[in-house]
């Protein structure tokens, strides 16, 4: 009995020492990178001059120079890490020369030997720095270093860095299709790295779109967004009837928003289409598009399984004046169940909208028209906005849109 209680007395002191050391060590860990931040900030406030001077000589033909003396290891990092700062912030002849200088300082040879350490905390920051810097002959080294990182942040950030330094559209691709590997949904990350890639957006985005890969036009077709390519719009017509459904979707999205007009044998095929979300956004883009001549459609879409494509169809009805107007009024006076609630939830929306807004007289016109044909289905309206009475039969505000 006393041997058990003295093996637990030395196993108590053995774990209250263990706690000390690791306070100690944290402690130690703590004012060390507090020092560092000092260090820093002062080597900062030392070479303001310098950094003065580049800023001016950046603007002049004259060549860039190194700051004089002999610098220490920190005092390096400092004035790296401005150089990077401004080769992010800066374009053309402007950031070649940062990049040169960065060359010039000694600053890529360090980070490519660094690239090469077993230590991977230092792989990590050399990864980074090189990206900054735009180093082509540190892409074969940031791949093998993509190749064996686990998911997460820092696969980001190294084919970031790849995308930054390559030159080649082969090691651009290879980088994606190495990336698309991390994680699940993470084509948009990916679309956003390919963006900062200096080379030509247009037939980098052709290759993705009319890659057999998926994932590739997956990238493709969200990269495509905010991106005036008219060299892909023939591959995002033929993506429209892609055979995956989430790559059919996005591409109908994109051509939708891209195309200043719609065919009507294209309408009619995408309003049939199997997946629900196409239809909404075709129905949604009818109404932005103030395609009046197809009010038909989407007083049929108003019947339609999917709540999205009732709703988006209920909305664009809306915004097609008193056509559109007198239109959702039918539909809630023939109408049934779930297409005659959405078209009453709709009518009132807009009348509610409408009548606020009385601050031209165009909108005024637009509101009294829609008044009198609120009331000729309807009967009077009591007050300004909300109606006083409904026919028998026409549903209230509400019900059930789960259908």
């Amino acid at each position: 009995m006393f041997q058990s209680l003295a093996l637990a007395y030395w196993f108590l002191m053995v774990c209250i020492a263990l706690v000390i050391v690791g306070v100690i060590i944290l402690f130690a860990m703590k004012m060390s990178h507090n020092g560092k931040q000092r260090k820093m900030a002062l080597y900062e406030m030392k070479q303001r001059d310098y950094f003065t001077y580049l800023q001016t000589a950046l603007t002049e033909n004259s060549p860039l120079k190194l700051p004089p003396g002999k610098l220490a290891p920190l005092e390096r990092r400092v004035i790296q890490d401005k150089l990077i700062e401004w080769i992010d912030q800066f374009k053309g002849e402007y950031r070649e020369r940062l990049i040169e200088l960065c060359r010039e300082a000694g600053f890529v040879e360090h980070d490519l030997k660094e690239l090469g350490r077993l230590r991977y905390g230092r792989q990590i920051d050399a990864a980074y720095r090189l990206g900054g810097m735009r180093c082509p002959e540190a892409v074969p080294g940031l791949m093998e270093l993509l190749r064996d990182e686990k998911p997460g942040p820092m696969a980001i950030m190294i084919g970031r860095s790849i995308a930054r330094c390559t030159t080649r559209h082969g090691e651009l691709k290879d980088m994606l299709a190495l990336l698309l590997t991390k994680g699940k949904s993470i084509h948009h990350l990916a679309a956003d790295i390919l963006l900062e890639a200096n080379l030509d957006t247009s037939r980098v985005l052709l290759e993705l779109l009319e890659d057999r890969n998926p994932d590739f036009v997956k990238v493709g077709l969200v990269a495509m967004w905010g991106q005036a390519v008219p060299e892909v719009m023939p591959a995002l017509d033929r993506l429209v009837g892609a055979e995956h459904q989430d790559v059919r979707a996005e591409a109908v999205k994109l051509y939708l928003s891209a195309s200043p007009a719609l065919r009507d044998e294209t309408i009619l095929k995408l309003i049939q289409d199997p997946d629900p979300e196409v239809r909404a956004e075709v129905v949604q883009a009818l109404g932005s598009k103030h395609a009046s001549g197809s009010i038909p459609l989407l007083r049929k879409a108003l019947r339609d399984a999917d709540w999205r494509v009732r709703y988006n169809s209920a909305e664009s009805l809306g915004k097609l004046g008193e056509p559109g107007f007198e239109a959702l009024c039918q539909a809630a006076v023939q109408g049934t169940g779930a297409e005659r609630e959405i078209a009453m939830q709709q009518i009132e929306s807009t009348m509610q909208q409408s009548g606020a807004d009385h601050k031209a007289v165009e909108q005024m016109i637009a509101h009294n028209k829609k008044r009198l044909l609120y009331e000729r289905y309807f009967g009077p309206v009591r007050g300004e906005n909300r109606p006083a009475k409904k026919r028998a039969g026409v549903a209230t505000v509400g019900g059930d849109y789960t259908a």
